[in-house]
């Protein structure tokens, strides 16, 4: 923890399960439907108390300029609509992968307001910080929220789901995917049926962005060719990372040490509550 910081969280990653496109909005957003599942992998955010009322991120993420950073967005939109006068220092410790599509920046969002609602005692309940959270970004809430969940609309109606905690291997192609330019390809999937949840926890869904991201990025097609000969292998959200779950971790890291070292990964259990959930109820127990 860096020297000052008071409070220390995990800005947790997530994996989309399945992924279908059920059609487009008059507003441009798509109708879809999602199952997240969290990853007990995180970038880790760390805070102290300011009482100027400044706002400062002490991390550099390259080519992200620090007022367009979605913590340091978090972060002001909170003081302004809480009209808290206290600031804040922020450290973050980068993990999870840019353009991954496993949730680094909403996550890190999240965490956000959650850790400065602890630390400026706002007392503001898991409701109001999720609808705050999706001003910034259609993940957000989920990662408010920290439960897993099945999504629909844009992904901010959430129903929390029960599902088995295997351990995944999560790949990550070295390219950096353009979501807008996934949801904007004509070849995209738009119309598949609405399913309920029930029938999607006995299996089944795909992720309808997998064809086009695949077709764009030849070296996502050739992680997803590569890690299907050993189990079988999805897209999650638009990419660029993918994954294949395991029924525990020594099978997981058993293929992990086959992959290339041009081809990057981790092995992580997949949770229902997520990292961040766990830590903070630790706290309120302190």
């Amino acid at each position: 923890m860096p020297a000052g910081a008071r409070l220390s969280l995990p800005a947790p990653a997530k994996l989309n399960l399945m992924l279908h496109i059920l059609g487009r909005r008059a507003d441009g957003y798509h109708e879809l439907q999602t199952l997240f599942q969290f990853l007990d992998y995180a970038d880790e955010l760390h805070f102290a108390l300011r009482d100027d009322g400044e706002i400062h991120l002490h991390s550099d993420i390259p080519g992200v300029p620090h007022d367009s950073n979605l913590i340091v967005r978090a972060a002001r939109q909170l003081q302004q609509q809480s009209q808290c006068t206290l600031g804040a220092d922020i450290w973050l410790d980068k993990r999870l992968p840019m353009g991954g599509g496993i949730g680094g920046g909403s996550s890190d969002a999240a965490t956000t307001l959650l850790g400065l609602n602890h630390l400026w005692q706002l007392a503001w309940d898991e409701d109001r910080l999720a609808a705050l959270g999706l001003s910034l970004g259609a993940d957000v809430p989920v990662f408010v929220r920290g439960r897993a969940a099945f999504a629909e609309g844009v992904g901010e109606r959430l129903t929390p789901v029960a599902l088995t905690e295997p351990w995944f291997l999560v790949a990550i192609p070295q390219v950096l995917v353009s979501t807008a330019e996934v949801f904007s390809d004509p070849e995209l999937t738009r119309d598949t049926p609405p399913i309920k949840v029930r029938s999607l926890l006995e299996g089944g869904g795909r992720n309808d962005c997998q064809p086009v991201v695949e077709k764009r990025y030849p070296d996502v097609r050739n992680a997803l060719i590569l890690l299907n000969k050993f189990v079988p292998t999805r897209l999650t959200g638009t990419g660029a990372c993918v994954f294949g779950s395991f029924p525990n971790q020594d099978d997981a890291d058993k293929v992990a040490r086959q992959l290339p070292a041009t081809l990057p990964s981790f092995v992580a259990q997949g949770r229902n509550i997520s990292m961040l959930h766990r830590k903070l109820q630790a706290l309120a127990k302190k």
